[in-house]
């Protein structure tokens, strides 16, 4: 009897989201101009408002004549001042949260989350449940056991600012209602070391009527993996009744075969866009392609075109502006905040009603010793299609340039851990790269003018890339391998580890 009455209250909430959205979906343009300056209104006397002149600024122009575009370098400064004890330095107030990420340059990043920031992210992440419930006209997996494995929720003070990873701050804020349902436990989500923490998931998972499990595809895989291991099961078989699968953190198509291995059997699968500066887009039709982009969940959007990259003075178009199946990097500014800030994503929009994404690629992780400015979403596309006439199962690769080979031409190594390699593995390459050529015009140009040979496999052992994770500390959680590279750090990594990780 609850679990008739969970379900009827949870599809009644989606519908009542779902109709009320529209208001959104259909406004976003004027909506985000009236967003931007309320953003300055409310932060004018604060120090980045005085030192940017907010009390000038009264239109999507100005903006951008007062405040230039800014990375976590530029914006530093004011975070070490919140991180002293400060008040009202980016936005009123501290923030309540500081969501600690490990960069590059930086090392550890402290991105703020303010009090009106935080519930975005609580809010996007049910609302792409509601979306599908609608849709779905079902709400079953709300009476069993839901995975929503995190970082590590223990949070330390720093100045009254709580602090630690975005996805154990989440956790302190998922509703009451779904505690009882969730796994795994508060002190198995404690543990820091990965493969500690998946082999106790599967212990208090295992035997559970699994209904929805979340995470980013690498963890999803090593967690099923194991599991399949195990049990001797595919995870359908194992949970018969997992209905849904909500991912994030990167693009799910090139994992998407190697999953429907695992899972062997349907479950719906919902992709989201969610960060520690925001959470910007999520599916909210799972049966097409393309993240709804969320314009009324306190960020402002601008997009700098592919090709203005690098520029002096890029061109900063507003959603108005921008063009379909064009790659733009996505520049924020939020009600935590963050002021024209660079997260470092390429998206492609792929429709204007409503306002729909794919995340193309990042902005550091690209391939161009040559040139080229070759993308993940390039990439991506050419395994797929080489995939159709080639069939494989490709487990993960890494692309990186050589630009000083000891004999020929320079070219592209694409490092590839199969699961199951082609029969005919040359001409799995010969399709790949004719289908990059297809996607690229430099990569072709090049090509065709001898500047560079086609491009070489290199096939790794199963488990390389964690190898390669484990090593650097980054195994698990939200760490991501890049899948383009403009060096050769991890490409040496494989060629030169004691592991013997190449097969030769």
């Amino acid at each position: 009897m609850l679990s008739s009455i969970k379900k009827a209250i949870a599809k009644i909430w989606a519908k009542q989201y779902v109709k009320t959205s529209e208001r959104f979906i259909q406004n976003a343009v004027p909506d985000q101009e009236k967003l931007l300056l309320s953003l300055i209104s409310k932060a004018k006397n604060t120090r980045f408002g005085q030192d940017h002149n907010f009390q000038t600024i009264h239109s999507i122009q100005d903006f951008q004549k007062e405040v230039p575009l800014a990375d976590y370098e530029d914006l530093k400064h004011y975070i070490e001042e919140i991180k002293a004890g400060k008040s009202d330095i980016l936005w009123t107030e501290k923030p309540e949260y500081f969501a600690k990420t490990s960069g590059t340059t930086s090392g550890s990043k402290y991105i703020p989350i303010s009090h009106e920031g935080m519930p975005y992210q609580i809010a996007a992440a049910r609302s792409a449940l509601f979306f599908y419930i609608a849709q779905k006209d079902n709400a079953d997996f709300v009476n069993g056991k839901m995975i929503f494995l995190q970082g590590s929720p223990e949070l330390s003070d720093m100045h009254g600012i709580k602090t630690g990873r975005l996805s154990g701050i989440v956790a302190h804020h998922i509703p009451d209602y779904l505690q009882k349902n969730r796994l795994p436990s508060w002190k198995t989500n404690t543990i820091e070391d990965w493969e500690t923490k998946v082999d106790k998931v599967i212990e208090e998972t295992e035997k559970e009527n699994m209904t929805l499990i979340s995470g980013i595809p690498p963890w999803l895989i090593m967690y099923f993996e194991k599991l399949t291991e195990k049990t001797g099961k595919k995870i359908k078989e194992l949970f018969p009744n997992l209905q849904l699968i909500v991912t994030g953190g990167v693009n799910y198509e090139p994992y998407r075969d190697k999953m429907d291995q695992l899972l062997g059997g349907d479950v719906d699968i919902i992709q989201t866009f969610p960060a520690s500066e925001g959470f910007f887009a999520y599916q909210n039709n799972y049966r097409e392609e393309g993240l709804l982009l969320l314009t009324n969940h306190g960020i402002f959007y601008e997009f700098i075109p592919q090709e203005d990259l690098g520029k002096e003075n890029p061109r900063r178009l507003t959603l108005g502006e921008i063009e379909l199946n064009k790659d733009y990097a996505l520049v924020i500014t939020t009600n935590s905040g963050l002021w024209a800030y660079m997260i470092g994503d390429m998206v492609r929009f792929i429709s204007k009603k409503p306002y729909k994404i794919l995340v193309s690629g990042r902005t550091k992780h690209f391939t161009s010793a040559f040139g080229e400015h070759v993308i993940a979403y390039e990439v991506e596309e050419a395994v797929k299609e080489a995939l159709l006439k080639h069939p494989a199962q490709i487990s993960e690769f890494h692309l990186a340039p050589q630009v000083t080979p000891e004999n020929g031409l320079p070219y592209h190594e694409w490092m590839i851990e199969f699961e199951k390699e082609p029969e005919n593995m040359e001409g799995f390459r010969q399709e790949l790269d004719l289908a990059l050529r297809g996607k690229n015009t430099y990569y072709n140009d090049l090509i065709t003018g001898n500047i560079l040979q086609p491009l070489i496999i290199t096939r790794l052992k199963k488990d390389s890339f964690m190898e390669y994770a484990k090593s650097k500390g980054k195994l698990g959680g939200q760490n991501k391998i890049p899948r383009l590279a403009n060096n050769r750090d991890i490409a040496d990594f494989f060629h030169q580890s004691d592991l013997g990780l190449i097969i030769k």
